[in-house]
């Protein structure tokens, strides 16, 4: 059971605590970037499964982008972020974006 903390910036799972998704995301967006997460998520079994190094790489990069593109990796959402930081998030995002498209 996951349960968010009062200020709503973590997500408790199992005792730990995890950055909450970033609550300025259209739905829209969210939904994409969540779907995404599965998707890599699932390349990451499957490529473990098959021992396919190359695509577990590939499948935790995919992964990797959409927890950024999520708020949910990287400097905290609630924090401001330096424009370095803000571009590698806006690129995370159009990879990860891009990929649901197709």
């Amino acid at each position: 059971m996951a349960d968010n903390t009062p200020d709503g910036r973590y997500v408790i799972i199992d005792g730990r605590r995890w950055q909450a998704t970033d609550p300025s995301l259209p739905d829209d967006v969210r939904t994409r970037l969540v779907n995404e997460l599965m998707a890599a998520r699932r390349a990451v079994r499957d490529a473990l499964a098959a021992g396919d190094e190359q695509a577990e790489r590939r499948a935790r990069s995919r992964a990797h982008d959409a927890k950024v593109a999520l708020g949910e990796r990287g400097r905290p959402w609630w924090e401001t972020s330096t424009p370095d930081e803000t571009q590698a998030r806006a690129a995370a995002t159009q990879r990860a974006l891009r990929r649901t498209a197709g």
